[in-house]
């Protein structure tokens, strides 16, 4: 079928099996579960928490582990507690790398997904050099960065956009291609233009795939940070986790994983509550 033809013909294939399921590139599966609705289920939760925690402290209490090997959970929230006027300072560096460069990273990745969606041969020439953004790792790019910017924020939010970029634009485009042809040919019908069906159709449609890549891409944007700052960086929760790992303080270590095992569960919650007040719709 030629391209220009192909927001002008309905298509009412009927969607098969495979595209009903639950899988990462469907925001159903985050926007399908019931959640917690029980005290019951809540209970449940609680339990297995304590279960893990309760059983990790005894046992390694009674095999008596070196705390430099591998430390208590009590050791853990009392470091945490303890330290965290230290970790705190380094904790926003890394957040406001990561907010930064989400923002440049998200804003790009959206508007060239909207770019190759409208003109096929943008992507023909784009496209190679995307592959190439999402197959090399961020971080082999961290000591180049640092030596044409310096040792500032500047080369880690540069890393960070290049990671969340590419996720977004990715799962944009391919939510932008699933529009209704239907929809599409009925606005048409009516005299809407390109702007006005990408604005009313195309991106309400796809928002369940925006909002997984910007989920995906905020992902490896904290993770792309965090190796940013292990790599080179004197400030930064990846800077904490050499600097204490050198020490050998393993409490402390543990308690910054923890702090960012925290960031990487609010970020979840946060686009999942996006999710279903957005997109809820898929499910």
């Amino acid at each position: 079928m030629p391209d220009d033809l192909a927001d002008n013909i309905p298509t009412f294939d009927t969607r098969s099996k495979q595209d009903a399921e639950i899988g990462l590139s469907n925001w159903s599966a985050l926007t399908s579960g019931p959640g917690v609705r029980t005290w019951l289920e809540a209970a449940a939760i609680v339990l297995v928490a304590v279960v893990i925690i309760g059983g990790s402290e005894l046992l390694l209490r009674i095999f008596q582990v070196p705390q430099y090997i591998l430390p208590t959970p009590s050791l853990i929230a009392w470091a945490l507690v303890h330290d965290f006027r230290f970790i705190f300072p380094h904790m926003v560096v890394t957040l406001t790398e990561l907010c930064s460069g989400f923002a440049i990273g998200a804003s790009a990745g959206f508007l060239l997904a909207a770019v190759i969606t409208q003109f096929p041969f943008v992507e023909k020439v784009i496209t190679p050099y995307i592959l190439l953004l999402v197959t090399t790792p961020m971080l082999a790019l961290v000591p180049l960065l640092i030596l044409r910017f310096g040792f500032g924020m500047e080369p880690r939010i540069i890393a960070v956009s290049l990671a969340v970029g590419p996720m977004v634009m990715i799962n944009a485009a391919t939510g932008f291609r699933r529009a209704d042809l239907a929809k599409i040919a009925l606005a048409r019908s009516f005299g809407a233009n390109t702007i006005q069906i990408f604005m009313k159709i195309r991106i309400p449609m796809a928002m369940p795939m925006i909002i997984v890549g910007l989920m995906v891409g905020s992902i490896f944007g904290l993770l792309t940070a965090v190796g940013a700052e292990m790599v080179g960086g004197a400030e930064g929760l990846g800077n904490r986790l050499a600097y204490y790992s050198s020490l050998i303080r393993m409490p402390q270590f543990f308690a910054v994983i923890l702090i960012l095992a925290l960031i990487g569960i609010s970020i979840y919650v946060l686009f999942y509550w996006i999710g279903k007040k957005w997109a809820s719709w898929e499910s």
